[in-house]
């Protein structure tokens, strides 16, 4: 099914990668385009004698641009996808593939065709019996390495709290260090959270009382790693999973709960850390009533799947992550476009606390949550945008003005749907749409 002009622009890494591909929607600046069943193609003119040459297999859709742009897609491949849109009769249609456009899409056939052996040859090949002695070992030194760890976590945090905390925003390198620590530990989840807290240490005028109760969700952590065999096997998982010590896919697939489902696509997020970039896609199950966290990462370059778009819904089975409160979880089969899934979820901002309340208590160290409210209307205050209901109840927004304004505006100062990621005290909001499905993804301007 062709994706919409909105569709396309949502695949951009970017803004201004959009805006840039919007400048770019002119055929004249394209001496060729072609368009076949199995790829769409063209050549733009840039700076240089030598146009790009710019390919799309749209059944994922995979673009590939010779310019030199590090981002992905670029926007010659967003600009070509819009002119197909746009100007499908500027394409030649029916014409041989040009062999550059030939030898790629065979490129891609070959690493598939790798990969599916490798799959399968991975599923007829016995496992080989490990070592109990030497795992034993090794699991005897990890132990070790995370107690220590811990211990000295658990010390920093009484020092920090005994000196006061007003010296930490002096302390630029205090934040880095103390997570590099962890990392040597084998705790790479404490590690995260640690330089989480340095963008808090000295901004707004309550951080003193903000970054105290985090260090008490960390001491949390601490007291229950400490005497994690006295919990439940549900939460054992959760708090290994804050400390970072990732379950394997093979046995969530294997033995995780599995949910088939039309799952609409909520909102997206990509942050990145040390050329580590991390997506979170957040659905709703339109049947099962399930919200649910796909968590991908790409190192380096800003690389996933393009092929999820948010206000749209999948039909797809899904395999969730064993929890006190499930809700990541991964793909288990080959997702399928749900044609006209325009069942959007509503929920009012007393149900969403009451169900972010119950997600909490059960598992207290998922950060951020997901959070869905449908009957507040965007407002300015003296303190930053709030989400204002009717009855005069507000919630902290992470919005820029250059974002809520355009908000406002589609609103009509009715109430709107705002979905997002709730941190603890704000909410990011990464999509809207108001009660007749006028969408507007990617709000979160910052």
């Amino acid at each position: 099914m062709p994706l919409s002009v909105d569709e396309i622009l949502q695949l951009a890494p970017d803004a201004a990668s959009a805006k840039a591909a919007k400048g770019l929607v002119v055929p004249a600046k394209w001496p060729t385009l072609g368009v076949a069943e199995a790829a769409l193609w063209g050549e733009c003119q840039g700076s240089g004698s030598k146009p790009y040459q710019v390919q799309i297999d749209p059944s994922e859709p995979a673009f590939r641009c010779t310019c030199p742009s590090r981002k992905f897609p670029c926007k010659h491949g967003l600009a070509l996808m819009l002119l197909w849109t746009q100007h499908a009769a500027s394409f030649t249609q029916g014409v041989e593939l040009p062999a550059w456009v030939a030898e790629w899409l065979a490129s891609r056939q070959k690493r598939a065709e790798k990969q599916e052996q490798k799959v399968k040859a991975a599923a007829e090949t016995p496992e080989m019996p490990a070592d109990p002695q030497a795992a034993a070992k090794r699991e005897a030194v990890r132990q070790r390495r995370m107690n220590a760890g811990i211990d000295e976590l658990e010390r920093w945090l009484a020092d920090q709290v005994r000196h006061g905390l007003a010296a930490l925003p002096a302390q630029a390198t205090v934040w880095g260090e103390i997570a590099a620590r962890m990392v040597d530990a084998q705790l790479p989840g404490l590690a995260f959270r640690l330089r989480q807290l340095e963008g808090m240490a000295g901004r707004g005028q309550d951080w003193p009382a903000r970054l105290l109760a985090r260090f008490g969700q960390l001491q949390l952590l601490i007291d229950a790693f400490r005497r994690i065999g006295e919990l439940p096997d549900l939460v054992q998982t959760d708090v290994r999973a804050a400390l970072g010590l990732a379950l394997d896919k093979a046995v969530v697939v294997a033995k995780g709960e599995r949910i088939t489902d039309d799952w609409f696509v909520l909102g997206q997020s990509v942050d990145e850390e040390d050329r580590l970039w991390a997506r979170r896609v957040w659905l709703h199950g339109q049947q099962s009533g399930r919200r649910a966290l796909l968590l991908d990462f790409s190192h380096g370059t800003r690389r996933f799947d393009l092929s999820i778009v948010t206000g749209t819904a999948l039909t797809m089975t899904l395999a969730f992550y064993p929890s006190a409160a499930p809700l990541r979880a991964m793909i288990v089969d080959t997702p399928q476009l749900t044609p006209d899934a325009q069942n959007a979820p509503v929920s009012t901002l007393d149900a969403a606390l009451n169900d972010l309340a119950a997600a909490v208590s059960a598992n207290p160290w998922q950060w951020p949550q997901p959070l869905l409210v449908s009957d507040g209307v965007p407002a300015p205050t003296q303190a930053g945008w709030r989400l204002r209901t009717v009855e005069g109840r507000q919630l902290p927004l992470h919005l820029q003005d250059e974002a809520a304004w355009p908000l406002v505006a589609e609103s009509g100062g009715s109430p709107v749907s705002v979905f997002g990621e709730w941190n603890g005290e704000r909410l990011r909001p990464l999509s809207a749409w108001t009660h007749d499905l006028v969408w507007r993804e990617k709000v979160d301007a910052t």
